[in-house]
């Protein structure tokens, strides 16, 4: 299997510093207030919530598959709760927001597959310390 790399510099005090983070062609910058407030710039989470997704959608598309089912789109949002336990920053939650079209499939079966992939996706796999919940809805 692949080892894939991403890299981060940090440069200054946690509240005035700043850094770049960097995987594949992607380069963002981040500072405390991009993570803690609102401000410009990404953050350690928003890019947690991008592989969730991506890995989600992969996972459900292959679970369909193998079932005979060709997906035409599978759509995936990932809302991750940073919070505070005990004062100390931690990620809470994480909610798969997910709309496919897949022709022919059941609601049922695509909510037993979508459920699959939320379970058995590798990044669901581990963050098995964060609870994670998912919506799914089939779309025409």
């Amino acid at each position: 299997m692949a080892i894939r790399k991403a890299h981060a510099v940090w440069e200054g005090s946690l509240k005035e510093g700043s850094g770049q983070m960097k995987f594949g062609s992607f380069e963002g910058p981040y500072t405390w207030a991009s993570r803690f407030e609102e401000a410009a710039g990404t953050n350690p989470e928003e890019l947690l919530g991008a592989a969730h997704a991506g890995c989600f959608a992969m996972s459900l598309s292959s679970g369909l598959t193998r079932e005979g089912y060709t997906p035409q789109r599978i759509s995936v949002s990932a809302l991750v709760n940073l919070g505070r336990v005990d004062g100390k920053a931690r990620i809470l939650t994480i909610e798969l927001l997910c709309e496919a079209q897949v022709p022919g499939i059941s609601n049922e079966k695509f909510m037993e597959l979508a459920e699959g992939a939320k379970l058995g996706c590798p990044v669901s796999v581990a963050l098995a310390g964060v609870e994670i919940s998912l919506q799914a809805h089939l779309v025409q």
